[in-house]
């Protein structure tokens, strides 16, 4: 009884210790240890909130399991259009991809239109699609989660880091969006003309990260998301971030847990991406590469070119 108490007493410490040693500007953080389920970092991690287009993963999962012909051509329509926030879309109305194609524009480039053309094509329509999620919220012990269309528009989609990081773990059996969310880029041909779409997480295939699932989201409501399972210092990890005020600070906060798992503490690397902190994304994730290097490297190095300030992104 006493060593369990112990046990139990340690394991807060240790989560108090690194939420102190952590700086996080995500609302709610929950880092979970692959394998062990070792908790790693936990911020307001039971907290109900909303999810925004993290929920894509969950829609991904449906449309898989449903094991639909991936090669059925689409037709884009007008009721695949957001009339709740009005986001926009590079996915025209009238466009006619795969249902592979439309799940990778969902996934990668986090698309409305695409996660909404995945519900109303599916079996029995939105109505029926709405069944399938909530059958795969309780299959998956999601006690906490409500999901009420596929885009994550609605700020009545809501979870917690918990949930979320049991969504993670469930998605990240399924290849193909293993496979989607860690593409870096896709061109397809809308219209008769090649699109080149990106991917809406910039950790994704930049230097020294190994990012095996990823997601983000945003909406006013709920702030700047992600969830991604990495692998770091020989470690596997899913991280879960929720209402980040921005997505320099969401990039920060992934950076900083990344540091943690590695064990990477150096004053010159903490000072170098908390300096690129106060420029854009792809400055932080500049940083984060360089500080790989920092200790090895002479400080007689030149000055690496300006970063030009990222384009505003259409969806997240």
């Amino acid at each position: 009884m006493i060593k369990q108490f112990a046990a139990a007493l340690l394991l807060s410490c240790s989560a108090a210790c690194a939420i102190a040693a952590v700086p996080l500007g995500s609302q709610s953080v929950l880092v979970v240890e692959d394998g062990t389920g070792k908790v790693l970092l936990e911020k307001n991690a039971t907290d109900v909130v909303p999810i925004a287009s993290l929920t894509k993963l969950m829609t991904a999962m449906v449309v898989l399991d449903s094991k639909l012909d991936m090669n059925e051509q689409i037709l884009i329509d007008r009721q695949d259009v957001d009339t709740l926030k009005h986001s926009t879309s590079r996915v025209p109305v009238g466009a006619t991809l795969s249902r592979g194609e439309v799940l990778q524009l969902a996934l990668m480039s986090s698309d409305n239109r695409a996660a909404a053309s995945l519900a109303r094509t599916f079996p029995g329509g939105p109505t029926a699609f709405k069944a399938a999620v909530d059958r795969k919220i309780r299959a998956l012990g999601m006690t906490q989660t409500r999901i009420a269309e596929p885009t994550g528009l609605s700020p009545n989609n809501t979870s917690t880091a918990t949930d979320l990081v049991k969504m993670a773990t469930a998605a990240a059996a399924y290849p193909d969006i293993t496979r989607i969310t860690t593409d870096t880029r896709e061109v397809m041909n809308i219209k008769g003309r090649s699109v080149e779409y990106h991917n809406t997480n910039r950790l994704v295939g930049a230097k020294g990260w190994d990012i095996g699932l990823s997601k983000t989201g945003y909406t006013e409501e709920a702030g700047r998301c992600l969830i991604m399972k990495i692998k770091a210092a020989g470690k596997n990890a899913t991280m879960v971030l929720l209402n980040a005020r921005a997505n320099s600070a969401r990039i920060m906060d992934a950076l900083n847990i990344r540091r943690l798992i590695t064990g990477d503490d150096g004053r010159r690397s903490l000072a170098r991406v908390a300096r690129a902190g106060r420029s854009s994304p792809s400055s932080l994730i500049k940083a984060s590469a360089g500080s790989m290097k920092a200790s090895k490297q002479s400080n007689g190095r030149k000055k690496a070119a300006p970063t030009k300030k990222p384009r505003r992104r259409r969806a997240d």
